[in-house]
């Protein structure tokens, strides 16, 4: 008997297995600077017959369907907890589109009869779909810095990677990699030297596609690849059932002690993180957007200014929606890269400050861009010489990283953006001191530096101080404005005193350790500044059972006495991207 699914379009029956879990679906295009949410409105099984809706304000629409064709990523989120990532990535799928009223439009697509897509060079590309799962280890410098990803295609000639945005700062477009390492399931595996080809943002969860080609390729290795690609094909046709004569998995994909070790600990970890609540969503996403305005400034040599502008006035949003709900949400950006959850952060707390002065300030919205902007000369300088930003520095990469500043001027001339004079201030100025200890030009007093800056001053130097940084250990908030305040004339005492009025020794969105052995986020806090609402995420004692609690100022004497602000780190407390 004909299996049904051999009635079915493929790549539909895949679409519609993704759609019955929360999903999302993003039609993106290399010539254009963010991607374009859909829905699909209509799904054909039988025809591939699939109809999108996409609603756009912006009159070049055309450009995301250059010769009739559309390319896009759907994303599905699926278990328990909405946090197992699955994806399906279609590029020149035919497409017409059709405009409803303004700001809506019908894309009519033609999904393609098989899942396999004919390379230019005659290659069949496999995607890795309905659960494939390979590993891949890229060498980006030799023996100095390696990024783990997943393996989302294969063919003879290359594949793509699916990696942290995080990780994406290393990499350039035509840049050639020491070593590739695809590990399947099994534990078989594959090396050889690569080339980035193409690198795009990749959904809407901080994830980058990257394009990598194969070069160098022995015999040997050739043979291997092959016989990896021909394995991968046979999956593939298994689990979409486009051949009823396969009744088994490859043995490629079949999991060896290794992998059900790692798939083992992942779901443990999804299962402490549950869901992620809205507010951390949307902060999330700017750090996520933030990251993919670097990858355009660096591989496509083009100034995002919409995606950074919509960072700020979101930032903005969050902020007047629920204002603490929304500090509570910077400390989600714990693991973040450094310069992301530092620009994002002082960012967030300028404006916080700036609108609590004056909610009319017209200047908000330019200093917040230059908040934003500030740090990104730093993943600029990322090279051999200074291969992460992750790692304790020696002096000559210390040296280094000090002219991030001058690198993105560099780099703004370079792209043919100038920014406004209250923007400027801030990126140029936000490193200097009133003492002149700053850099990169050591300016001094009141009259060089204006009363924008100095509050930014306390503000980043704060923000250090509460978190761990080359080397240097995490400090309390109490700890941290005795050395702000110490530090002379280095800062405005005046700023340091509003910063400690506002935001008090026990900051929302810090890790209070209780006499309990209780460690819980601070949510609020009552007019003296002690925490009246927190969520309990670990008790000491039972370091491996999970608990997520949100009590209130009427039982919080029940987990004990307020110890201190303490360094989520210290006591293995993360978070799990999806």
């Amino acid at each position: 008997m004909v299996s049904p699914a051999q009635h079915q379009n493929p790549s539909a029956n895949i679409i519609r297995s993704l759609l019955k879990h929360t999903n999302e679906l993003s039609v993106y295009s290399k010539d254009m600077p963010y991607a374009l949410t859909a829905e699909v409105i209509e799904l054909n099984l039988s025809t591939g017959h699939m109809v999108l809706g996409i609603e756009y304000a912006g009159l070049d629409i055309e450009r995301y369907f250059a010769h009739g064709s559309v390319n896009f990523d759907l994303e599905a989120l699926k278990g328990a907890h909405a946090m197992e990532r699955e994806t399906y990535s279609l590029s020149n799928v035919a497409a017409k589109l059709q405009k409803s009223d303004s700001t809506h439009y019908r894309l009519e697509c033609q999904l393609p009869e098989s899942v396999f897509v004919q390379e230019n060079r005659g290659a069949v590309r496999i995607p890795f779909i309905l659960g494939m799962l390979a590993r891949v280890g890229l060498e980006v410098y030799s023996n100095n810095l390696h990024v783990l990803g997943r393996l989302r295609n294969l063919s003879i000639g290359g594949c793509m990677v699916d990696i942290d945005l995080a990780d994406s700062v290393a990499i350039g477009v035509d840049q050639n990699i020491p070593g590739v390492t695809l590990e399947f399931p099994n534990g078989e595996s594959f090396f050889a030297e690569g080339r980035i080809c193409h690198m795009r943002p990749f959904g809407n969860h901080g994830y980058a596609a990257v394009g990598v080609q194969f070069i160098n390729l022995s015999t040997s290795q050739a043979e291997t690849l092959f016989q990896f690609v021909n394995e991968s094909e046979r999956e593939a046709a298994y689990r979409t059932g486009s051949n009823d004569k396969l009744t088994y998995h490859s043995s490629l994909f079949i999991p060896g002690l290794k992998e059900k070790k790692i798939l083992q600990r992942e779901a443990q970890e999804r299962e402490k993180q549950g869901r992620q609540p809205p507010m951390e969503r949307g902060v999330m996403d700017v750090a996520h957007q933030l990251q993919i305005s670097l990858m355009y400034m660096k591989n496509r040599e083009l100034f995002p200014s919409d995606i950074l502008y919509d960072c700020v006035d979101t930032l903005r949003y969050l902020i007047e929606q629920d204002r603490k709900a929304f500090l509570y949400a910077l400390a989600y950006l714990r693991e973040e890269p450094d310069w992301v959850r530092h620009a994002v952060q002082v960012a967030g707390l300028l404006a916080d400050l700036l609108l609590s002065r004056d909610p009319h300030d017209p200047q908000v919205r330019e200093a917040m861009l230059g908040a934003l902007l500030h740090t990104i000369g730093k993943p600029l300088l990322v090279s051999e010489e200074l291969p992460s930003l992750k790692v304790s520095m020696n002096p000559a990469q210390k040296f280094i990283l000090s002219g991030h500043v001058e690198e993105l001027f560099n780099k703004l001339h370079a792209l043919g953006w100038k920014p406004s004079p209250t923007c400027l201030d801030v990126i140029e100025n936000a490193n200097e001191r009133l003492d002149g200890s700053g850099y990169p030009a050591a300016k001094r007093s009141s009259h060089q530096l204006s009363k924008l800056i100095r509050l930014i001053a306390v503000i980043k130097v704060v923000n250090k101080l509460l978190h761990s940084r080359n080397g240097e250990p995490a400090h309390s908030p109490l700890d941290a404005y005795r050395i702000v305040n110490n530090a002379d004339t280095a800062y405005d005492k005046t700023v340091l005193v509003e910063y400690i009025q506002v935001y008090g020794l026990y900051p929302i969105g810090c890790l209070a350790k209780y006499s309990g052995s209780f460690l819980a986020w601070v949510m609020d806090v009552d007019a003296k500044g002690m925490p009246n609402q927190v969520h309990i995420v670990k008790n000491l004692r039972f370091p491996e059972t999970n608990i997520s609690s949100v009590i209130f100022q009427s039982d919080i004497t029940q987990i004990g006495k307020l110890e201190g602000i303490v360094n989520p780190f210290d006591y293995g407390v993360k978070v799990l991207k999806i």
